[in-house]
């Protein structure tokens, strides 16, 4: 029983890679009658796919003025973190006791000093 399973499996797999064969010759043929040029229908997904991809991409000046600023904020937040505490222990030991904010090397405070970020200011593009 099991050799018969085998005999079948192995008589499938044949007749699927006939078909394979016999559809990548059709495909061929067909490339060589149109000369290598997509079909209608291939040539208009294709512009819809870059339509698509060029609106992802397309992005205001406000846009990319607020991303900017984003990222600004998100590195001085970073900076306003103190050092982590086995920092403390590994440059001066376990005898010292000093806080991790002497460690960081942008010592920032949101209440002593402001950041002053705005989005830059962008020339209208009607004024010239």
């Amino acid at each position: 029983m099991n050799s018969e399973k085998k005999e079948k499996d192995i008589s499938k797999k044949k007749e699927e890679m006939k078909k394979k064969e016999i559809n990548s010759k059709k495909e061929k043929i067909e490339k060589k009658k149109t000369n290598g040029k997509l079909n209608e229908k291939e040539q208009e997904v294709k512009k819809e796919e870059n339509k698509k991809i060029l609106k992802i991409l397309k992005r205001s000046k406000k846009q990319k003025a607020m991303e900017a600023k984003k990222a600004t904020l998100a590195v001085k937040n970073r900076q306003t973190k103190w050092a982590p505490v086995w920092v403390v222990l590994k440059k001066y030991g376990a005898g010292k006791k000093i806080h991790p904010a002497s460690i960081t090397a942008y010592k920032r405070s949101w209440r002593r000093t402001k950041l002053h970020i705005k989005p830059r200011k962008i020339r209208k593009s009607h004024m010239g």
